[in-house]
Parts: structure tokens; C-alpha cells; sequence
């Protein structure tokens, strides 16, 4: 075996997401059906803040829509029956039928629906993250990467007309690239982009207006050349109702998948007649962009496990510091630190076991953790703490010092 080989092995999510508790599965629930440990739910769960307080400070609206609805609705939306093969069968209740959802769009298309538009309401931003439900073949299933339930940051973008869509689209890939900065996901070896294609002559596949087609894939391939960066184009892989801008990652065995995406739609406007008033008092058809800005949470999550080896920046690190005291004359000190930093809202463990202070620091190691504070004589004494980082000694800290490097640290998510 290499040693890239070995490094990729040893990057893997499944192998670290077991041995750091992140994540498990249960045959008794599901294949493909993830269940979230503490420490894999705590990292998702500040994925989601950040990206909520992120998509709200840009301008969308965040709703929350139901996991299941009437079939009626994707017939309407033109998804079943073009996802049929990869959605939940219908489910009978008072003789009718209802699905799992595997998409939001449909939902906030009625959301939308459900009052007057007037142009001044647009550009709507309607986001979510949402929990959908797709029916993946057994031996298609691998890890977080491919699931059968997955909570996707979700939105759709209700524009005025072209120019609006094409601005929206710039926006939409602006966010995602700023998120991908914080995540400190590097364009060109960690990403990159495709244009994603339809097929005029597929017409089961995809919705048929080849004029619409020619026009929105050159839209988007322009956008793509204005924004100076370097893309592939892909025939037949794009959605069926228009094409995507994709961006494109390869977990550590090399497998390629689309991890977040900005679409162009062609056939919802129509579908479901989504129209506003315009200025000058007449109805008008509106343009939809969707967009994902950290995709799948589950597949990005399955992404940053193996681009960090497990071992997360702090502001989601499950466990950001370690209380380690040397023996049990210090407990009352250590835990005296430790109510300080958990009501200072850092994510804190005290290690009180009978372990020498040796195996303590190696276990803190192994579990990824970013500080480790080691309590003695000396640090009762002089009410300090030593303090170890994962690179470097920073040596002993007043606690106040402490709390207000790590809390700065946090903000700027270094």
C-alpha cells in the first residue's frame, strides 16, 4: 500500500466517524438511515447556524415545510414520475396518496402560491433545510455519502425576469464559495465546477423546449466565464426540468459526487404558474432559480470528516477543550474550570478517570481535541491553567485569558 493510500484509508468517514463517535447505523432502523451520535450531531448541528445565520443575513426567508405531501404534487411539479425509481412508494391515507418527500421544491412553489406577488417582492429567497427521503439501491449506499434520508440547505429563488435569475445565480455562487472558504475547502483541490448539460433529443428524460435550453445553458456558461474560473461541460447531467451549475468533490477513494448545485428551471414557472404583479399592473411569469449552498448536510459532513482527518477547527470541534487533571487532589480545581468554560458556551470534557496523565493527553489526542488543560499543584496554586494545543504549547494562562482567546477564536472561525 502507498503511503497516499494509507492516508486516504486513514482519512476515511465511515473508519473516523465510528472510531470519534460521530455517526453510527443500526440494521434494525435501516440501511442507509444514519443515526447522530452526540458529538457528529453537535458538529452538524453548528454547520446549520452557520449557514442559517449566513443564507439570513443575505436576504432569505427561512420557512419550514412538512416531510410528506399529497402525490398530487409531484405529479404537478413533473417529479414522479421523472424521480420515480428513487422515491418512497406512496403511502394510503383516507384514500389518498401521499409521499415522503424527496425535494422541497414543489413546497415552497405553494408557498410562494399562497398569497398575491407583486414585483416588489422580488427577488423571494425561500430557504429551508429541509429533510428528504430518496430511495437509494442498496448497493448504492456508502457511508454519509450516499443515504436514504438527508437534510439538504435548500432554497428557490422567485426573480422578475432574466437579468434578476442571472444576478440571483452570481449571488447564489458567491455564498457558496464563501462558505467554502470558511470550511476552508480550496477551489481547484478540493472543488471545482461543472456545467451540467441537458440532452435535446432525451425528451422522456428532460422537458421539452429546446429554444429554452439553447438559451439558459448559455446563460449559465456565460455566468460561469465572467466569474473567470475554469469548468467542464457534461452532457446529459443535468436536472430535468433545466441546467446546473454543479460543484463537483471526491471523497478519499477517489468518487466523485456533486456537492452543492445552482439550477436554472425551465418548466416549474409554468407548472404551477407562478406569477407576480409587474409595474405596469399586469400579471407576469415568473423566473426560478434553485440552489443548494452546503448541499446535502450529511454529504458535506462526509466531505469535512476526510478533509480534516477528523480532527474539525474549533468552532466545530464536538469537544473544543479537555480539563485534564493530574490527580484527586486537583478535581475540584478542574471542575471549577470546566463549569466556567461551559457557561462560557465552550464545548468542554472533564477526565477525572483514574488514568495517568500520560494516557489522559493520548486519549485527548486520539479523540481530536483542540485544547487540553492540564491541572496540578502549580495551577491550584497560582489559579492558572496549562494549556496544549494540537500544534503547539501555548504553557500556563490565567482562565479569563483562556476564555477570551478561545472565544475570539470561535467568532473568526479559524
Amino acid at each position: 500500500m502507498s503511503d497516499e493510500q494509507a492516508d486516504n484509508q486513514s482519512r476515511d468517514h465511515k473508519k473516523l466517524g465510528k472510531e470519534l463517535e460521530l455517526f453510527t447505523f443500526s440494521d434494525t432502523v435501516g440501511k442507509g438511515l444514519p443515526l447522530w451520535l452526540p458529538k457528529g450531531a453537535t458538529v452538524r448541528r453548528e454547520l446549520e447556524r452557520f449557514i442559517v445565520d449566513e443564507e439570513l443575513r443575505r436576504g432569505y426567508l427561512h420557512v419550514r415545510t412538512p416531510d410528506i405531501a399529497k402525490l398530487d404534487l409531484y405529479k404537478k411539479s413533473g417529479h414522479y414520475p421523472h424521480y420515480n425509481d428513487s422515491m418512497y412508494a406512496p403511502i394510503v391515507i383516507d384514500d389518498e396518496e401521499f409521499m415522503l418527500r424527496p425535494m422541497t421544491c414543489p413546497h415552497h412553489f405553494e408557498l410562494y402560491l399562497s398569497q398575491p406577488r407583486s414585483y416588489r417582492d422580488l427577488p423571494m429567497r425561500i430557504a429551508e433545510l429541509a429533510q428528504l427521503y430518496r430511495y437509494e439501491q442498496s448497493g448504492e449506499l456508502m457511508g454519509l455519502q450516499r443515504v436514504r434520508t438527508f437534510c439538504l440547505s435548500d432554497a428557490h429563488i422567485i426573480c422578475a425576469n432574466e437579468e434578476q435569475a442571472v444576478s440571483e445565480m452570481g449571488k447564489a455562487l458567491d455564498l457558496i464559495e464563501y462558505a467554502n472558504g470558511v470550511l476552508s475547502l480550496e477551489y481547484g483541490k478540493d472543488y471545482w465546477y461543472r456545467l451540467s448539460l441537458g440532452d435535446r433529443a432525451n425528451t422522456e428524460k428532460y422537458f421539452k423546449d429546446d429554444a429554452g435550453w439553447e438559451k439558459a445553458e448559455g446563460l449559465l456558461r456565460d455566468l460561469m466565464k465572467e466569474r473567470g474560473v475554469d469548468f467542464k461541460e457534461a452532457k446529459d447531467e443535468a436536472a430535468f426540468y433545466g441546467p446546473k451549475i454543479d460543484v463537483q468533490m471526491k471523497n478519499s477513494n477517489g468518487k466523485e459526487d456533486t456537492a452543492f448545485t445552482v439550477q436554472y428551471d425551465l418548466s416549474s414557472p409554468q407548472r404551477f404558474e407562478l406569477d407576480f404583479t409587474g409595474e405596469d399592473g399586469k400579471p407576469h411569469r415568473a423566473f426560478v432559480v434553485h440552489r443548494s449552498s452546503i448541499g446535502s448536510v450529511e454529504r458535506t459532513m462526509a466531505f469535512l470528516i476526510e478533509k480534516y482527518a477528523g480532527a474539525f477547527p474549533l468552532w466545530l470541534s464536538p469537544v473544543q477543550v479537555k480539563v485534564l487533571p493530574i490527580g484527586e487532589s486537583h478535581f475540584d480545581y478542574a471542575k471549577e474550570i470546566f463549569e466556567s468554560l461551559k457557561s462560557e458556551s465552550i464545548r468542554a470534557e472533564l477526565d477525572v478517570s483514574n488514568e495517568s496523565l500520560g494516557k489522559k493527553i493520548r486519549n485527548a489526542k486520539g479523540d481530536k481535541v483542540f485544547y487540553t488543560l492540564v491541572i496540578g499543584d502549580k495551577e491550584v496554586e497560582d489559579k492558572t491553567v496549562t494549556v496544549e494545543g494540537r500544534e503547539e504549547k501555548l504553557g500556563a494562562m490565567s482562565v479569563d485569558e483562556l476564555v477570551s482567546k478561545i472565544k475570539d477564536e470561535i467568532k473568526r472561525r479559524v
